[in-house]
């Protein structure tokens, strides 16, 4: 059976009765531990870290990564916004997005960094800034997602421009006087280091090309395992093989780049949990599953219904007390048939109970890893279901809310 990581059963207790449920639960100093790790990645020339915010984008945990050092990777000019607003300074912001920023004038005015994911881009941002500094994302022709809903390279992802069509970029730089002074590639790499070696080497032989570019960007996709059997990145056995790398670069075409990569689930996904409640328990007979019902689901936690991925589960008993264990499949609150917290791994079709301490209503349920695309990517009210709330503990042990529960005023207020 799985066991909490950074809160004990008291805490959980406490949260549940303080805060009610669902709510997310932050962790400072796992946060900060994370982010140290990120910052010691090997590199050769320089490392600029870059938080993929997209990942959990509370103001809290920017500003934590901010006192670091880190910088930011936003998708979107608002999530730009939103980062400057939480006090991160312009010039550490870089937008990569696939939508256009209606407001690129104004952002980069600001000193935010711009990455041209298309030629498209490329030529709106020269139209703006003739004779400026920029960045262009390459597709360079290899993915490594684990599904192609989480490939970001290669010919099944439209991220980036394709590595063939260099003479388009260099046509536009010509055009509005262009200085291409960053590169940027993506692929999602997981936790091989010969896999992230072999990114680097695609991307180095891209970069060489461009003869201004300083500084080269690896993107993220640094895996964590958040459960006991899956494997996590060892960023000092990839780093090791990317810093080789770039010093072969140096030996050969006598270019020192920069290294900048942008960890998001590494640096959040085992730093938070998810506190919810058991609020029913049934059964389809003899032949058929034990369910735990609880008062949440894909409104929080999406990835298990759109990936079949794993995260660990833990009932604690509401009081304390000694219980024996049973199989259960965790559904959700939504009135749909895939918001299943417990599908077979990889198969969100599938189910696969899971081994638990016996469950009665009421308990508390901790939903672990659950700090990278959870409150971020919720299906949010859904069924009219409120945001959750959001709670940081600090590192001397006090709990902090840092957003709290919305309500059904608060959702309905666009409406006419």
């Amino acid at each position: 059976m799985e066991t909490l990581s950074f809160l004990t059963e008291a805490q959980v207790r406490e949260i549940q009765r303080t805060y009610g449920t669902p709510v997310f639960v932050y962790d400072q100093r796992t946060l900060e531990t994370y982010a140290r790790n990120a910052l010691a990645f090997p590199n050769a020339y320089g490392l600029t870290v870059r938080y993929a915010m997209k990942a959990s984008p509370n103001a809290a945990i920017l500003r934590i990564f901010n006192r670091l050092g880190i910088h930011i990777d936003a998708s979107s000019a608002y999530e730009a916004l939103r980062a400057m607003r939480a006090g991160v300074p312009a010039d550490h912001i870089q937008i990569t997005a696939q939508q256009l920023p209606h407001n690129l004038g104004e952002l980069l005015d600001a000193g935010v960094l711009f990455n041209a994911c298309s030629i498209h881009q490329l030529r709106e941002y020269g139209k703006l800034r003739p004779g400026g500094s920029v960045s262009v994302r390459i597709n360079p022709g290899l993915g490594s997602g684990h599904s192609n809903r989480t490939n970001v390279g290669g010919p099944s992802a439209s991220f980036g421009i394709w590595h063939e069509y260099m003479d388009q970029i260099f046509d536009v730089q010509r055009e509005f006087g262009l200085h291409i002074t960053r590169m940027h590639t993506h692929i999602g790499s997981g936790s091989d280091p010969e896999v992230w070696n072999k990114c680097a080497q695609m991307s180095l032989d891209i970069a060489v090309k461009f003869p201004e570019v300083q500084s080269v960007s690896l993107g993220g996709g640094f895996k964590v395992g958040r459960m006991k059997d899956e494997v996590s990145t060892d960023l000092q056995a990839v780093g090791q093989k990317i810093a080789q790398d770039f010093e072969d670069v140096y030996k050969k075409h006598g270019r020192k780049f920069h290294l900048e990569i942008e960890p998001g689930t590494y640096l959040v996904a085992n730093a938070a949990a998810l506190v919810c409640s058991v609020i029913d328990i049934v059964d389809t007979g003899a032949n058929g599953f034990t369910f735990i019902k609880v008062d949440s689901g894909m409104t929080e936690v999406t990835r298990p219904s759109l990936y079949g991925a794993q995260h660990p589960i833990v009932v604690v008993p509401v009081t304390e007390e000694s219980r024996g264990t049973c199989d259960y499949l965790v559904a959700g609150h939504c009135c749909e048939s895939g918001d299943v917290l417990t599908p077979e791994p990889g198969n969100p079709e599938g189910l696969l109970p899971r081994t638990l301490t016996e469950a009665k209503i009421g308990d508390p349920m901790v939903v672990g890893g659950a700090g990278a695309y959870c409150a971020s990517m919720s299906t949010k009210n859904y069924n009219s279901f409120p945001e959750a709330p959001e709670v940081l503990v600090e590192t001397n042990g006090n709990i902090k809310l840092i957003r709290q529960r919305q309500t059904l005023e608060q959702m309905l207020h666009l409406e006419l």
